[in-house]
């Protein structure tokens, strides 16, 4: 009786090994599916982040990549953007009293290229690794090298940037602007510059977002982020430009 009993356990052990294996094999099976479809569902989603949505509006040429970065990458370029940048605080000369920006702004970029706006000059600082990264991403997409960037650091809804075109001299003739935002989500608004019958056009700029104006876009449009009484998270924004 002992020997059929201690047969009978090494029999049913043997099975719930053999079983073990089995369900083994079938677990793996079903992983590698899953990695397999994980897979694909990133290509697809890859595919669809690289396709620009176009704005309709005359005399522009403007794209919008509405989430060409992932929540994940998005969170963590703004924590090293938010930490790593030289933040600095600007002033403008305004009826002969000298007024804050209503944000904080850095310039970076290649070692002579330089940039006036609004009477202030700004000499730009190293690229770091993270502005490089962000910058690689935007440059397939825009085909085009980018030599600067100016950053903006929305701290709350109060701050924000006024009507204006980015037309300065050294950007060019038909200046490329390459627009990065993570954190919160602000409104971006486009005016025509002489046609009154065209309506201001509103867009959300969301976290992960890249809007590219190209072409004759600053000939005819401008642009600006209004202050809001919403509570917001703060923003970072990049603007990539070529610096002549």
């Amino acid at each position: 009786m002992f020997t059929l009993l201690v047969l009978q356990k090494c029999l049913n052990r043997l099975c719930a090994i053999v079983a073990g294996k089995l369900v083994g094999k079938e677990i793996m099976y079903q992983q590698s599916t899953l990695w397999e479809y994980s897979e694909v569902l990133e290509e697809e989603v890859s595919q669809q982040q690289a396709k620009g949505e176009p704005l309709s509006l005359p005399d522009g040429d403007i794209l919008i990549y509405k989430n060409l970065f992932s929540s994940t990458e998005s969170s963590t370029f703004f924590t090293n953007l938010l930490n790593d940048v030289n933040w600095q605080q600007d002033y403008i000369k305004l009826y002969g009293k000298s007024i804050p920006l209503p944000r904080l702004t850095a310039w970076y970029g290649d070692g002579d290229k330089s940039y006036t706006y609004s009477g202030i000059k700004m000499k730009p600082k190293s690229w770091t690794p993270t502005l490089l990264e962000i910058k690689s991403r935007i440059e397939k997409l825009a085909e085009m090298r980018f030599n600067s960037v100016l950053l903006n650091l929305y701290r709350n809804g109060k701050d924000s940037v006024a009507w204006h075109s980015d037309d300065e001299l050294e950007l060019g003739q038909n200046p490329p602007i390459g627009s990065v935002s993570f954190g919160g989500s602000r409104r971006f608004s486009l005016r025509h510059k002489h046609r009154k019958d065209l309506k201001i056009i509103d867009i959300d700029l969301t976290n992960g977002s890249f809007l590219l104006m190209k072409g004759a876009t600053q000939h005819y449009w401008q642009h600006q982020i209004p202050k809001t009484a919403k509570i917001v998270q703060p923003r970072i924004n990049l603007t990539f430009r070529v610096i002549f």
